[in-house]
């Protein structure tokens, strides 16, 4: 007769383990391991970030029409070079804005990415994505073309009020679709709505040589010959910036759901209104600064997800250093591209950023399959 203490009773085939072993592991300790292999690999992620920020940085100082080796760019940093030197010259003078302006653009967008898809829980989204670089560069070009504004610097207002016009106008369409996901539809509705603002842009110009031309050189999305405009970005990127890293908490709690958001005592609305507003003014002036340059911020978020996870508190500064290291990197491929010139790095960044998201599209529709 079989007891009922039997692995055969009890339902439990010999050799297999016990639901409460598969649930939890007999040694604390294992857990604690787990915990400490995630906080190494967000420091290891940390270090590598930062150290190939760096590289590209020497590079980019380095790296040109004229190459300058890199013992001669720390001398020229350093003021241990003649006033007249030329190299010298040509670091102070223009590769260094450079580079400072492709790490704070790139922060900014990646930052405003990172926003974006937390507040609209779409990991498909950017300022791109959503129209709302075209929406800045609209803003442009009736700057330009109606109103005779000639001086770059004089774009970036316009270029503020154009991109906030958009994201309402996206967002709010959005929110009245009932047809598909509110996902797929603020995808859709932001492509919609830069195909609109795109043809717009070219009934403006289409006609105007002079108009084509200023547009043309903003348009392009390039750090070179941009760095007077850090004049007037510096101060709104770095409010931005500092107001990002402040919204990982609320961010959080919205990745939860609304229920659960208003559970924790987080106003919903008004959350997702005040980080859209810090999205836009940090993609806003990113773009006014340097023309548009697209999938900064999606590929800058999803590689800082891929290191530290979902968490938007530690996700923010990660991605912001994962958008200047690939601001940066692609400037610097883009000067040592094939025949003469150099390659703007608008066009590097939509050379690696569009199959990365037909890849990430691909992926999110075969999970939701």
């Amino acid at each position: 007769m079989t007891g009922t203490g039997t692995p055969e009773a009890s339902g439990i085939l010999p050799g297999a383990r016990s639901p409460s072993t598969l649930q939890a592991p007999a040694d604390p300790r294992a857990v604690l391991g787990l915990v400490r292999s995630t906080a190494r690999r967000q420091l290891f992620g940390l270090l590598l970030l930062i150290g190939a920020l760096a590289v590209a940085v020497v590079l980019s100082l380095a790296l040109g029409a004229r190459d300058i080796p890199p013992t001669v760019v720390v001398q020229a940093l350093f003021g241990q070079l003649p006033a007249d030197h030329y190299d010298a010259a040509v670091v102070i003078g223009e590769r260094v804005p450079r580079t400072v302006l492709g790490v704070v653009v790139g922060m900014s967008l990646a930052a405003a990415g990172v926003l974006m898809q937390g507040i609209t829980r779409n990991p498909l989204v950017d300022g791109g994505v959503l129209g709302i670089e075209l929406g800045a560069a609209c803003a442009v070009v009736i700057a330009i073309v109606i109103l005779g504004v000639t001086d770059p610097s004089g774009y970036f207002w316009f270029a503020l009020v154009g991109a906030a016009i958009t994201t309402v106008v996206v967002i709010g369409l959005s929110w009245l679709s009932t047809r598909v996901s509110a996902a797929v539809g603020l995808v859709l509705i932001g492509a919609a709505v830069a195909a609109t603002l795109a043809a717009f842009i070219n009934l403006l110009i289409i006609r105007d040589e002079a108009a084509f031309a200023r547009y043309r050189f903003w348009s392009v999305g390039q750090l070179a010959g941009r760095g007077d405009t850090l004049v007037d970005l510096w101060p709104f990127a770095a409010i931005g910036l500092v107001l990002a890293l402040c919204c990982g908490g609320r961010l959080n709690a919205l990745m939860l759901g609304n229920q659960a958001a208003i559970g924790l005592g987080v106003r919903v609305r008004r959350v997702q209104i005040g980080v859209a507003v810090v999205a836009v003014l940090l993609c806003a002036a990113a773009t006014a600064a340097v023309g548009p340059v697209a999938f900064v911020g999606l590929v800058g978020a999803h590689l800082g997800r891929l290191i530290v996870g979902a968490d938007q508190r530690r996700l923010i500064p990660y991605g912001m250093l994962c958008g200047a290291l690939l601001l940066v990197g692609a400037d610097v491929l883009g000067r040592l591209g094939p025949g003469n010139g150099e390659i703007p790095v608008g066009i590097m960044t939509a050379l690696v950023g569009t199959p990365f998201f037909v890849v990430l599209a691909r992926r999110r529709r075969l999970v939701q399959a």
